[in-house]
């Protein structure tokens, strides 16, 4: 390129004209679209190179920063933690000279004056407290913190649930029980689970077979009736009615009179094994619910069929994620147990 911008020299630009004096001059204006074209192609590839360099340093930076905001948030609570655990200091001990009020009279001339003995001090009742208790084989209780026994306590809300979707694969009567009946149920484990219910009271037990169904999972496995149940099928009932078939064993749905409960339906598209979510409690599922807190039972009375069938705890719905909501197949507004 010469100083005057143009990108061939004027030799070869003289050559070309001599060679070709009718087209010559478009030769070089084709050249010269060409050789522009090219530039402003390199400095658009350079622009997008620095721009993705930027958007990587950018996403580092964001990193850098929550980590930085995760460590903070740890040493703060750390720091909380720290001064509710402290223990508060004694109250400061008067001397028993400091304890004699200022403004007591002197006794007077020529009276007999007596001495009673100075009451013992905290120190010396404790240290004779301390000695009784190891004679007699004691240990003083260390006091619990109230900061520690809060944390301590478990959350409670249905994150607590392991929540899957299953496909029945047989369903029979119970052979000791013709109210109960036994479905072998498909969670997408390398075996079916074996569930115990009341479904099989009042309906043909052959509309069950092959349906989608959502169990409870980390239920106690417990023996009803003679029969091992690894599991519990959720169903919508309009009734709240329940009765218990044996006390260390979870409770069975109990039909309402003329009707059937009805099994709560995953969205379509699901599969045995899809995790039941709820989108404002993302926490983990127990291993297993211990009967003793009683978890399921406190949770039951805020599982919900809403006015449009759909499944929720507190307004959150039961969702299988990417594939949508459970439902109630034809009941609103009622319970789900």
């Amino acid at each position: 390129m010469d100083n005057d911008g143009d990108l061939f020299h004027p030799s070869l630009a003289a050559a070309l004209l001599k060679l070709d004096p009718e087209d010559g001059e478009q030769i070089l204006e084709y050249f010269r679209t060409h050789a522009l074209l090219s530039r402003e192609k390199a400095l658009l590839q350079a622009s997008v190179r620095d721009q993705r360099k930027l958007l990587v340093e950018n996403g580092k930076l964001k990193k850098d920063i929550e980590q930085l905001r995760v460590q903070l948030h740890e040493k703060q609570r750390r720091r909380t933690a720290k001064a509710l655990l402290s223990p508060a200091p004694p109250p400061p001990t008067l001397s028993p000279a400091s304890a004699t009020p200022a403004s007591q009279p002197a006794p007077p001339t020529g009276a007999a004056v007596t001495t009673s003995p100075p009451p013992p001090s905290s120190a010396s009742c404790e240290r004779r407290e301390r000695q009784g208790r190891r004679r007699r084989g004691e240990r003083k209780a260390r006091p619990t913190s109230d900061a520690l026994s809060l944390g301590a306590e478990p959350r409670l809300d249905v994150s607590r649930l392991d929540l899957r979707v299953g496909r029945v694969l047989s369903v029979r009567r119970h052979p000791l029980a013709e109210t109960l009946s036994v479905q072998e149920v498909d969670v997408g484990e390398n075996a079916p689970r074996t569930v115990v219910s009341r479904l099989g009271e009042k309906r043909d037990l052959e509309e069950l077979r092959d349906g989608l169904a959502v169990l409870l999972c980390n239920v106690k496995a417990c023996k009803l009736r003679g029969v091992v149940s690894q599991a519990r099928i959720l169903c919508c009932s309009a009734s709240s009615s329940s009765s218990d078939d044996d006390d260390d064993c979870i409770e069975l749905l109990a039909p309402p009179t003329g009707s059937a409960p009805e099994l709560l339906a995953p969205p379509t598209g699901s599969a045995p094994g899809d995790r039941v979510t709820f989108l404002n409690y993302p926490g983990d599922a127990d291993r297993e619910l211990q009967s003793k807190q009683r978890v399921w039972e406190l949770l039951q009375p805020d599982l919900q069929v809403d006015c449009r069938g759909v499944a929720n705890y507190k307004g959150c719905g039961f969702e299988v994620k990417g594939k949508g909501l459970c439902r109630a197949p034809s009941l609103a507004n009622c319970i789900i147990r």
